[in-house]
């Protein structure tokens, strides 16, 4: 390819008039906002509607009472209830465990939340049906919440919760109605009998319920909210481990694309343009595997600096909560590399193309799919199938796991290491592979020739 020095004069509207500028552009513009748009739209669109198997801790610590000599537990008849809902069925995934297993599994990222049945359940619900409580207390059922794993799915399991709740209280509410009316029945008809004092004894009726307590008796539970799992004030409500994510896939994408065209520049295969100056060095012939290898050693060192200056912007001067920092870094660094060498072979491979490609499969397919935002089990089939294998999903998972989960391997890091493992060795082989095969094909890349300055023509 040549690049003369006195080209031929390119008038603005025969330029314009060009198709093959037009339909290009336009098809391919066109496509990427079609498809971007049909990929984020469509995984946000309906959460609720694509719910399939949201985890949620059940947790039935109810020890029952005895009554009348028989041994009655409010707690499992409610759990029952609740795990067979027909309304949630396949939507929630109920986890009946312990509490002190709730907690274990709010604190590696197993669950979005947790309903607990306390231990007096059907003690304070007893207590309530018994006839002139002078100071009856409302039985409860407490929420909590796991805004680590994200605060929309923390807010869905929160929302279930509440919406359960209060249909246990409702049915809770008909049964205590019930056997109010039973008892002042019971309690009219030992009157109207023999066993009635005699009028003189001026006997005092049996007093009905007011309205308050018939309130209290038609919605009987209250329900507590607290956090299950706490994360720092500074998390961003949990979103932070998305953000600084979307740090390092953007910063192995862009750099990629920076070290490649920095590389082809200094060996002349593209100019450099500097505003309005224009540099063309000399050309230096390189294999297409050579090319590729040396971007990928540049790609490797490079994010361990960019990795240290991400951490130093979002700990030193933004200040996000965030421990195990040496961890966050290696992590960052390594997580860096491997979209980058991802980025840099499949420009290898594409050419200019490889661009698009890799913003389509870094980011666009990405992002919908990493269940950061979105719980997974709220999303589509689709994204629930692309979340098995694109990479910013196992990022996010090990991000979370190092900022609100004590950098447990069975909260996500672990999955994260090794699908970045996965995903370094496989763009390694897919990049050197098609290199190689281009390389014994012959299908080498032609620097730019600079030709000796000429005379411009006379007319």
């Amino acid at each position: 390819m040549s690049e003369p020095v006195h080209p031929h004069r390119a008038p603005g509207r025969k330029v314009l008039r060009r198709r093959s500028l037009w339909i290009p552009s336009a098809l391919i513009l066109g496509l990427l906002s079609f498809v971007l748009s049909l990929l984020y739209l469509g995984a946000n669109n309906n959460p609720t509607g694509s719910m399939h198997d949201l985890p949620i801790a059940l947790v039935n610590a109810d020890k029952g009472m005895n009554m009348g000599g028989k041994q009655i537990n409010l707690g499992d008849q409610i759990t029952s209830q609740i795990a067979h809902s027909p309304d949630l069925k396949g939507k929630v995934a109920w986890k009946q465990v312990s509490r002190s297993e709730a907690e274990d599994m709010l604190g590696k990222d197993k669950a979005y939340g947790a309903l607990v049945i306390p231990e007096n359940f059907s003690a304070s619900v007893a207590a309530l049906a018994a006839p002139q409580q002078q100071d009856p207390k409302r039985p409860t059922l407490q929420v909590l919440t796991n805004p680590a794993s994200g605060s929309f799915g923390s807010s869905m399991a929160s929302e279930i919760n509440r919406e359960v709740a209060h249909t246990t209280s409702t049915e809770l509410g008909k049964q205590l109605s019930r056997q109010a009316k039973l008892q002042a029945a019971h309690a009219a008809k030992a009157e109207a009998s023999g066993h009635a004092k005699p009028k003189a004894d001026h006997a005092v009726k049996p007093e009905q319920p007011s309205t308050a307590e018939r309130l209290l008796i038609a919605d009987p539970i209250t329900v507590t909210v607290q956090e299950g799992h706490e994360i720092g004030t500074h998390s961003g409500l949990g979103l932070s481990a998305f953000f600084y994510t979307l740090v390092l896939v953007l910063g192995g994408m862009l750099g990629a694309n920076v070290i490649h065209t920095q590389l082809d520049a200094m060996l002349g295969y593209a100019a450099s343009d500097y505003g309005p100056f224009r540099r063309v060095k000399p050309a230096e012939r390189i294999s297409r595997t050579r090319h590729f290898a040396i971007g990928c050693v540049l790609m490797a060192g490079l994010s361990l600096v960019t990795s240290a200056l991400a951490l130093v912007a979002a700990v030193g001067i933004v200040g996000i909560d965030a421990s195990h920092l040496a961890l966050l870094w290696i992590y960052g660094a390594c997580a860096t590399t491997a979209m980058g060498i991802t980025a840099l072979a499949l420009l290898a491979v594409f050419g200019m193309p490889g661009q698009l490609v890799s913003m389509l499969v870094l980011v666009g397919f990405a992002i919908p799919s990493a269940g950061a935002t979105i719980p997974l089990e709220a999303l589509p089939n689709f994204y629930r199938f692309l979340a098995e294998f694109e990479p910013f999903r196992q990022v996010v998972d090990g991000v979370r796991s190092i900022l609100y989960f004590g950098a447990q391997a069975e909260a996500g890091l672990g999955r994260g290491w090794t699908m970045i493992g996965v995903g370094f060795v496989v763009a390694l082989l897919f990049g050197f592979g098609m290199t190689r095969f281009y390389d014994r094909k012959g299908l080498h890349r032609s620097p730019i020739k600079v030709l000796e300055p000429q005379p411009a023509p006379t007319v």
